[in-house]
């Protein structure tokens, strides 16, 4: 079905492009549709909406998965996960009560009782009643150690762009007269009770191509924000610039970070009014600080005094150091063959350090033991004895204590919350989350399978047991390979009830692009690599089907952002190996995809499309410059928001708009909030899950 407006430009498109390969690479009829909010744009919204809800709509499993789903975001018996700040535990909760939700508090001993009592801070519900908004909770950024203020981030139906306010965690209540920021891709961070560092929009020439904040600027309280000393400036084409802090139990140190691309960065610590440059390698990852000393992981080999510090090698330096010509870095810890860090915290006394293993996790802390002839540290280890094969977050770590927490969780185990105290082995248990789906008739296998190139590729494997290798299981085949980012084992109640339960299969790809094994599988996959990712997603597919798992009768797969860029460029390469694809909020049109919104910021990640070398290498997998009239494609449910002011929703608006008038069958839904999300409340989440779920049902049962 098309609607007038994509039947009308159909036959222009066509006679134009008649017999091309590319049909929207020389031209391109659907830029209108770049026009976020104009009226024809949102028009066209509106009538994709109603056709696709309407198809929806009519499967029968969709009232009862969006009731299923909305009863598992809801229930009262769900985890909540403590924020420790001072003598309290911070929380964010939505429910059937508080759909827009509640910044709560309680106490460290109330929080362990089965049913503790919580306290109200913030009831957002009310602030965008009483605001006449829709107002999105995006996080706080507190004044350290003592936690008094904070500044509160709002969005406007949960864009990036938010509006900033102090509140007083004592009194409950935004401050008369305090820190206030008008809407903005805004960084803040607090020197001192009376001082912020802001990186804002400070009108024409003050933000990067990429539109992030190039300006930082030393705000005084009681002062307006025009009255704002600049303190640093960063190149208009760099990626963005920011403040921010690390404290050790001496002090806190204030960092300013230049971008230059999304992965190369260069380093400043802010002491009175001057931005002083911190000798780095320009491509790393900073952990924090620890007695003094700067912590970061590497992403380049790093040459240093004839020592080869390896890629993905954890290295720290004292700060003062840092601020000489010749710092004195020291290896902490390297990664092996089958394993990254994933993660560092630090307590007063210890580096907690969070391994990834062929990924699954496992937890290790370190404690200064003493110093060898030279003056350089040994440290001390050991593992803190959790379960295994599963996915391990460590969090509320912090110079004023030494214990920790961690959450465990794995695919068929609920999370469970955990407080560590290295000194002692001690191991509390905190929460347990109940089980809202029948994980004892399910099993997890992990395998591994060769690329095209060779490379061993992993990937886990969800479904019930004594499942018939026939062929016939209706399979969701998950990825996202990109931007060093890991997936890792999770356990999802939404997963498990609505799609194991019925009989379907889960894959979860480890793909080169992510960060499963540290910085040099995500940098296999980069910009005129790219296609690796593609190719290990390919041999996934058809290792399922080699396996009689599935067949590509019953094989879906599903990606967002850079997963659903992953997905539109699979069904465009291989349309013959899938019968659904759930592509969410994604990137598609590699042409001008540096010209919306944040996309300059990513051209490290891709390349650039101004650059012809990049141009001819972008292009051969460019989802919107890839699809053909003439080839057969399964019916694609493209979903994105409109208020995602990340990945622009024109990528999935053009794609539909395009294959729509090459006379494809496609599906789309634009929720009208929930930024780069998709969603932003529960009721809208449990939407978007029954379209999901129904969709895959109507498709691979």
């Amino acid at each position: 079905m098309m609607n007038n407006s994509t039947a009308a430009l159909s036959a222009v498109l066509l006679a134009a492009n008649s017999g091309a390969s590319h049909a929207a690479e020389s031209v391109d009829p659907f830029l209108w549709l770049e026009e976020v909010h104009g009226e024809k744009a949102i028009d066209w919204v509106k009538a994709q909406n109603a056709q696709s809800s309407d198809y929806l709509k009519k499967v029968s499993t969709f009232d009862q998965i969006y009731q299923d789903s909305l009863t598992i975001l809801n229930a009262e018996d769900r985890l909540a996960h403590p924020t420790r700040r001072g003598q309290y535990y911070y929380n964010f909760w939505q429910d059937s009560t508080h759909v827009k939700g509640i910044y709560r508090r309680t106490s460290a001993e109330e929080y362990r009782k089965p049913e503790p009592k919580w306290e109200t801070v913030i009831d957002f519900d009310a602030l965008a009643k009483a605001d006449k908004e829709d107002w999105v909770f995006k996080g706080t950024t507190c004044l350290e150690p003592g936690f008094k203020r904070c500044m509160i981030a709002l969005s406007r139906g949960g864009a990036d762009a938010i509006e900033l306010r102090e509140f007083d965690l004592d009194a409950k209540q935004f401050v008369k007269g305090g820190f206030v920021l008008p809407e903005a891709k805004t960084g803040v961070t607090w020197v001192d009770a009376d001082h912020l560092l802001v990186g804002t929009d400070y009108g024409e020439g003050t933000l990067t191509t990429s539109g992030y904040p190039r300006v930082i600027k030393l705000w005084q309280r009681g002062t307006p924000l025009t009255e704002a000393k600049t303190v640093f400036e960063a190149e208009p084409e760099s990626f963005l610039t920011y403040g921010s802090s690390y404290r050790d139990s001496e002090q806190t140190y204030t960092l300013i970070n230049k971008g230059k691309t999304f992965f190369t960065f260069d380093y400043f610590l802010y002491q009175k009014g001057e931005a002083k440059p911190l000798t780095l390698p320009e491509k790393l990852d900073i952990a924090g600080v620890f007695q003094g000393d700067l912590f970061f992981m590497l992403r380049e080999d790093l040459i240093h005094k004839g020592q080869t510090f390896a890629s993905g090698s954890i290295v720290y330096a004292s700060v003062a150091s840092l601020l000489t010509a010749s710092p004195d870095y020291q290896l902490f810890v390297k990664p092996a063959a089958n394993a990254t860090v994933n993660g560092l915290e630090f307590t007063a006394n210890h580096v907690v350090v969070n391994w990834l293993e062929d990924v699954t996790n496992r937890v290790s802390v370190y404690q200064r033991d003493k110093r060898d002839k030279e003056g350089q540290w040994l440290w001390a280890s050991h593992d803190i004895p959790l379960e295994q094969n599963g996915k391990i977050h460590l969090f509320n770590a912090s110079s004023d204590n030494d214990d920790f927490f961690v959450e465990y969780s794995s695919f068929l185990t609920p999370p469970s919350f955990y407080q560590v105290t290295p000194e002692n082995g001690k191991i509390a248990s905190l929460k347990a989350s109940p089980l809202r789906f029948d994980a004892d008739a399910m099993e997890v296998k992990q395998h591994f399978v060769a690329s095209k190139d060779g490379t061993r590729v992993p990937y886990f494997i969800i479904h019930q047991k004594g499942l018939k290798l026939d062929g016939t299981n209706p399979t969701i085949l998950y990825g996202y390979g990109g931007f060093q980012l890991s997936m890792e084992p999770f356990h999802s109640s939404l997963i498990g009830k609505n799609w194991l339960e019925r009989g379907g299969v889960f894959v979860l790809s480890n793909i080169r692009g992510g960060g499963e094994y540290g910085p040099d599988w995500h940098q296999a996959a980069l910009q005129h690599n790219r296609h690796k990712a593609y190719e290990d997603f390919e041999a996934i597919a058809e290792d399922l089907i080699t396996r009689k798992i599935t067949s590509p009768k019953h094989l879906g797969i599903q990606g967002g952002s850079n997963g659903g860029l992953l997905v539109g460029a699979a069904v465009t390469r291989r349309p013959e190996l899938y019968n659904a694809v759930v592509c969410q909020v994604p990137l598609l049109d590699m042409k001008r995809f540096n010209k919306l919104l944040a996309g300059a910021s990513w051209m490290a990640e891709y390349g650039n499309p101004d650059e012809e070398n990049d141009w001819a290498y972008l292009k051969t997998y460019s989802p919107y410059h890839n699809v053909l009239p003439e080839v057969e494609y399964p019916k694609v449910f493209f979903t994105t928001s409109t208020r995602d002011d990340r990945v622009h929703p024109a990528h999935a608006r053009k794609m539909v708009a395009l294959m729509q008038a090459q006379g494809h069958d496609v599906l789309y839904y634009e929720n009208m909030e929930g930024g780069h999300a998709g969603a932003s409340n529960n009721n809208s989440r449990a939407e978007l899950y029954a379209q999901t779920y129904s969709y895959l049902i109507d498709r691979l049962f």
